[in-house]
């Protein structure tokens, strides 16, 4: 039982191999941190008996309002809601607060269910104030 980054030691059909105008910022990010293997940007935690599960980004950090806050933490609230099926919550710039604010992406298990109507972004962030803080809460909510 252990938690790491995780890394893939050898290449594999169809994986990235340059930051279109920037292969400097591509090797920095994925091949100089741990060196002979990729960086994912993913955590790991592996199981004794030799299972992986996925943790969430490591350098998925938002900072609102003086506070920092990772992704996937946030994430994992929104999918404890009955109608989310997926979520992805990303920063993006406040005028006032740098990168401050938050938007999250849903994908629903069915958009004819009754949960799934307009009261669901207000339903989100209560669920998030609730659990981790209100500053949390993401200013927009989109379903894709």
């Amino acid at each position: 039982n252990i938690s790491g980054a995780l890394c893939i030691s050898q290449a594999w059909p169809g994986m990235a191999r340059t930051i279109y105008n920037d292969h400097k910022r591509f090797l920095e990010t994925y091949l100089t941190p741990y060196p002979g293997f990729f960086f994912t940007g993913d955590g790991v935690y592996r199981t004794s008996e030799g299972y992986y599960q996925l943790t969430g980004r490591l350098d998925d950090i938002i900072n609102i309002s003086g506070h920092r806050l990772g992704t996937a933490e946030v994430e994992d609230v929104v999918n404890q809601h009955v109608a989310v099926a997926e979520s992805a919550v990303i920063g993006y710039p406040h005028e006032i607060k740098g990168e401050g604010e938050m938007f999250a992406f849903l994908s629903l298990k069915c958009l004819s269910q009754g949960h799934c109507n307009a009261t669901l972004a207000a339903e989100l962030c209560q669920l998030i104030s609730k659990k981790i803080a209100k500053y949390a809460a993401p200013e927009y909510v989109q379903v894709t």
